[in-house]
């Protein structure tokens, strides 16, 4: 089911397809957030198969199966955003526009949002629809934000741009106890993350490092910039989580009603890791993807 391929700047990347019975109504390209793996989706994608589509997906650099970028693999690391661009723009030409049909649709999750609007812009013709999912567009507390994003700023230039962000570590945060966790409420869903990991330890990933953080306050910046939304053309849905602890809900909103042809779902009482959610939510997430996607099939 996975392959590898490689980037113009020769990083090894991991990717995976799957295919419903009989012909595609179109693929599905899965972007995925931060930490995140391919075995992580096999349920999302098991839906979107159902529903008639292809779906193809990838592990971005520095995580899941794909090339680690520092000598410590669990330090999740990336110099710039446009190096998570770049690897969908390989992920794109070498596996999703060559093994499965188009029309093409993108799902991205938190840290993917930023990465897929500059790739839309810059490929417009790639994707038919966008559906972001608690996009990494801005954080809960204003205040916090700004001391984090100058703390990185400095921190990053006196060199520590590799480091672990203050008091992270190797720890992998995924491995936390259900009741301490703040991506989701549905025990099950996350003993399965969780058990993932156990079984296989290579695709764990612990604290973002300065200079993670740092690449990521610029491109949430570069993504909500003035006139930025406002020259975005490809319709996309946002879906937010109401309870998310993790990026800003309210951002998002603001930003979905700077797109022309966009629009905004909140689902009240989901956590971060809406498709990784409670029966409830998910049903309610589907619902909009489906009324939103053309040529979903509602499963039965």
């Amino acid at each position: 089911m996975c392959r590898t391929f490689v980037t113009a700047d020769g990083v090894a990347l991991r990717a995976a397809v799957w295919r419903p019975e009989g012909a595609p109504r179109g693929t599905v390209c899965v972007f995925q957030g931060r930490a995140e793996f391919i075995e992580k989706y096999a349920e999302v994608a098991a839906d979107l198969v159902g529903r008639g589509f292809a779906v193809a997906t990838f592990d971005f650099r520095g995580q899941g199966g794909s090339q680690r970028l520092l000598a410590n693999p669990l330090k999740g690391h990336v110099d710039s955003f446009d190096d998570y661009r770049r690897d969908a723009e390989a992920f794109m030409r070498q596996v999703a526009l060559t093994e499965t049909p188009g029309p093409y649709y993108a799902l991205g999750h938190s840290m993917s949002a930023p990465v897929l609007v500059a790739l839309a812009l810059r490929q417009p013709q790639w994707f038919e629809r966008l559906v972001l999912v608690a996009p990494l567009i801005g954080l809960p507390l204003a205040r916090a934000e700004f001391f984090a994003r100058g703390l990185a700023t400095g921190l990053g230039r006196l060199g520590f741009a590799g480091a672990y962000i203050p008091r992270g570590g190797d720890r992998i945060m995924a491995l936390r106890p259900f009741e301490r966790n703040p991506v989701t409420r549905d025990p099950e869903r996350y003993g399965r993350s969780v058990a993932l990991i156990a079984q296989e330890p290579g695709l764990a990933l612990g604290s973002p490092t300065i200079g993670w953080v740092h690449a990521a306050f610029r491109a949430m910046t570069a993504t909500a910039l003035p006139g930025v939304p406002e020259s975005f053309r490809t319709p996309t849905l946002v879906i937010s989580a109401g309870a998310d602890r993790i990026v800003d809900p309210r951002a998002s909103e603001r930003f979905a009603a700077r797109i022309r042809g966009g629009g905004h779902i909140r689902l009240d009482g989901a956590e971060h890791e809406i498709l990784m959610e409670r029966d409830p939510v998910r049903e309610l997430f589907w619902a909009a993807f489906d009324a939103f996607v053309p040529g979903s099939r509602t499963l039965a």
